[in-house]
């Protein structure tokens, strides 16, 4: 009996919080739903009108959409491989005894704290300019012309900007895995002759399977909705060639102020986000039944 009344007592304690949570996620939503079925431009206040489906059908038909699809997609795999594979090498890396492994292990993590905003102003001032940066620079004193990243590779630019903002994380999530595995298995499996390789290949990357699933599921998440890289260094240009889904809706939204339009690119790019994201757990809940 008195477990009933506690168990009573602690749902009517929290249920606040989720009702304020609820609210917070459903109003949101659901406005945009409602928006999303009218003719809506901020510029014209007072004129909405109910178009139906019109708002998704001109979205989905623009190319723009393929193009910032596309970029999306590109986005999001690039970031991924160059964070698993960097992740990977550096928690091996971190792994061994040296002198100075706490401060550089620091020094590692450090990037995963800088604000996305201030992170892309650095690299777009201080590192990729083509006139004042230091790869320009570089190239100048090896009597190379300097390369204009963001004009003539933007996306590339991006994902190296964003990668190395997310590589710290899969390189803390990665030398936490690996640090737990048993040390006498490797010990065991050099002793009958195997190499380092082999060790890697063998023992290391499976162990390390769950620990990337895991980084896959969470960095997917969050890179979909990359923006202020974008807004910072090339506002989606040139043309589309840097545009993603999430700077397509801002564009639409608040640069053209078609709020109909954006709200329904919003509830695209809501249903194409959790799409991925069921994926993605089906994915990792197989691994870790396996």
């Amino acid at each position: 009996m008195a477990t009933k009344h506690s168990r009573a007592a602690a749902r009517l304690m929290i249920s606040p919080a989720v009702l304020l949570l609820l609210g917070w996620m459903i109003v949101p939503l659901a406005m945009t739903l409602y928006f999303s079925f009218q003719r809506y431009n901020l510029l014209m206040p007072g004129m909405e009108e109910w178009t139906g489906l019109a708002n998704y059908q001109y979205f989905l038909t623009d190319p723009a959409f393929f193009d910032a699809l596309t970029n999306t997609l590109l986005l999001v795999g690039g970031v991924l491989l160059v964070t698993i594979i960097g992740g990977v090498m550096l928690a091996l890396l971190l792994d061994q005894p040296f002198f100075g492994q706490g401060v550089v292990r620091i020094l590692v993590i450090a990037p995963f704290f800088v604000m996305p905003t201030v992170s892309a102003l650095v690299w777009k001032n201080m590192f990729l300019n083509p006139v004042n940066g230091l790869f320009a620079h570089a190239a100048k004193a090896l009597g190379l012309q300097p390369y204009d990243f963001f004009a003539q590779a933007p996306l590339a630019s991006i994902i190296g900007i964003v990668s190395w903002q997310w590589l710290p994380f899969a390189t803390l999530i990665l030398l936490t895995a690996l640090q737990s595995l048993d040390q006498e298995q490797l010990e065991a499996a050099e002793m009958d002759g195997a190499g380092p390789l082999s060790r890697f290949f063998h023992i290391m990357l499976p162990h390390l399977a769950r620990a990337i699933t895991v980084v896959i599921l969470i960095q997917t998440i969050f890179l979909l909705s990359v923006f202020a890289e974008i807004l910072v260094t090339t506002n989606g240009g040139p043309g589309t060639a840097s545009t993603n889904l999430t700077y397509l809706i801002y564009a639409q939204s608040l640069l053209q102020f078609d709020v109909g339009g954006g709200s329904a690119g919003g509830v695209v790019a809501i249903v194409l986000a959790n799409i991925v994201a069921i994926f993605l757990m089906r994915m990792i809940g197989k691994n870790l039944e396996a």
